[in-house]
């Protein structure tokens, strides 16, 4: 059955002069009759198939998949690269171990962008007003404006994990279990599977839904025979396996001085956008409009899946430029923009490296099952997601098999930013970061009868999905040994404490990061930024 938004976008047909115009979804397209005296059957056969082709493409955009790092995980999970062809694991390989970093599930908006939210409300009252006032011929204006009221209105609190996010979770759980049944197949225990969170309830909460999949089954707690499991988290104040970027002094005085520049690159833009914006609606919006608009497009369309408001305003490539400029501000603040945003992240990659040497001791000492740890989950922000990619070497652009970009970020060279629409981009926030992103690290044990070979590999899943790696001769799966020495070793040049902390300053650890975070409090800094 149709539904009343399929009907409205079917071609409309009209005849003007010697041309059919119709348009399709708010788009059109022109088909010319050199010739009236042609058949008009032949024309009309024309002008509908070429009236199929603009619908079928109008209908291939689906703007749930431009929504930078606030695009919904089912919306983009199957986004992979078409041209990549994943490794075969050798047969008799085993996973012995797994690693995961994940993003936090599907969030409401955080208090700061609710307040957003209510302003632009205010906003488009007045912008109403003021077209009134000029005699506006308002069928030019989308009926939806007047009136308009943000669903999170009255709201004081924002930033809490949702249904969509709590299912997004549950459901990886679930099929990691289901991918990896050797892995999860023994009683559980704290020192068997390990899982950490931040202390951000949005990401202790999907690390509890995570594991109600995970788990499921196994327990004995009500008809889903759920079970307890632990959750560890630290202290913002000296979290630098998972919230780096809180503790990283040189970071915060980076980003700083930096976001004034990103802003200034948004510009041109936010502007073109502006510009056409006033000329299709007659009003007179702002670059902050557009922007706030821009916010309630991804919100609406993500968490409420509406993409027949705020979402409509815009033409396919003006969202995707919209996206770009949110790439942008990642990849410079938190991507490969600056070596400081991914090197402050070596603990991270330090404690997957560390947890799969652990494994490897276990399996050569024969430890008995239930004495040594399968599985370290955690889960965390686009903050801690994006630069352990980079840490990688994931999303460059170019060919994984001899890169030239991540030899630049190996010797914390700078990269060229994101190319701009219409020109195509590996980076993007979309795939690289969206809700429930992740990155899954599993250790193989394989048969070698030549004790010189190694034994022992690392398969690398982006998004459930096996991704290139450039250290590995562009495979998703390599020894162990090349994985250290060509993806890990680069980057330990320099530890956690010289990478972010002012050498003037002495450190004394977490004492030090401690007080440090406490006067950023009393400066009333507790939350400075729209966290992802």
């Amino acid at each position: 059955m149709l539904s009343l938004d399929s009907l409205l976008s079917f071609p409309v047909l009209r005849f003007s002069g010697r041309r059919f115009v119709y348009s399709v979804g708010g788009g059109f397209c022109r088909v010319q009759s050199k010739r009236m005296k042609k058949p008009i059957v032949a024309l009309l056969m024309v002008i509908f198939f070429s009236a199929f082709n603009c619908f079928n493409a109008e209908e291939a955009f689906d703007v749930r998949k431009h929504l930078s790092t606030v695009s919904r995980y089912g919306a983009v999970k199957e986004i992979a690269n078409g041209n990549f062809i994943p490794s075969k694991v050798p047969e008799g390989c085993v996973p012995t171990h797994l690693n995961l970093v994940a993003r936090h599930g599907t969030r409401s908006p955080t208090k700061k962008r609710i307040r957003e939210l209510d302003n632009l409300s205010l906003r488009l009252e007045d912008l109403i007003k003021d077209a009134r006032r000029r005699n506006l011929h308002l069928e030019r204006v989308p009926s939806w404006l007047d009136g308009w009221k943000s669903p999170w209105q009255g709201r004081l609190k924002g930033g809490e994990l949702i249904s969509k996010g709590e299912e997004e979770l549950y459901d990886l759980g679930l099929k990691i279990r289901e991918k990896f049944p050797s892995l999860f197949d023994e009683e559980y225990h704290p020192n068997i599977y390990t899982i950490r969170a931040t202390q951000v309830p949005r990401a202790s909460a999907s690390a509890v839904a995570f594991g109600m999949g995970l788990f499921s089954g196994n327990g004995s707690l009500g008809p889903g025979k759920h079970r307890a499991f632990s959750v560890i988290s630290e202290s913002r104040a000296s979290d630098i396996m998972l919230r780096f970027h809180d503790c990283c002094h040189n970071y915060k005085h980076f980003r700083e001085k930096q976001e004034p520049a990103v802003n200034k690159l948004k510009e041109p833009v936010l502007n073109e956008i502006t510009s056409a914006l006033i000329g299709r609606y007659g009003l007179n919006f702002t670059r902050q409009d557009i922007s706030s608009l821009w916010f309630l497009c991804k919100q609406e369309a993500s968490l409420l899946d509406i993409t027949n408001q705020a979402c409509s305003l815009f033409g396919p490539s003006e969202i995707m430029l919209l996206e770009w400029t949110d790439d942008l501000e990642a990849y410079i603040l938190k991507g490969y923009g600056n070596s400081l945003n991914y090197r402050m992240g070596l603990p991270l990659l330090e404690d997957v490296v560390q947890s799969m040497e652990q494994a490897i001791q276990a399996e050569e000492e024969r430890r008995p099952p239930g004495s040594f740890e399968k599985a370290r989950l955690r889960f965390a922000h686009a903050e801690t997601i994006i630069p352990f990619s980079c840490l990688l070497g994931l999303f460059l652009d170019g060919s994984a098999v001899d890169n030239v970009e991540f030899k630049k970020i190996q010797k914390e060279q700078p990269l060229q930013l994101p190319p701009k629409p219409p020109q195509k981009r590996t980076w993007r926030g979309s795939t690289l970061a969206p809700f429930a992103g992740n990155n899954m690290l599993i250790l193989y044990s394989c048969p070698a009868q030549d004790k010189s070979k190694s034994k022992h590999f690392v398969q690398v899943l982006h998004n459930e999905h096996p991704i290139p790696m450039p250290g590995c001769d562009g495979s998703d799966f390599c020894s162990f040994e090349v994985f250290k020495e060509k993806i890990v070793a680069p980057h330990q040049k320099h530890d956690y404490d010289t990478v972010c902390n002012p050498k003037q300053e002495p450190s004394s650890g977490s004492i030090y990061q401690m007080f440090q975070w406490l006067f950023s409090l009393s400066k009333g800094d507790k939350q400075p930024r729209d966290e992802f």
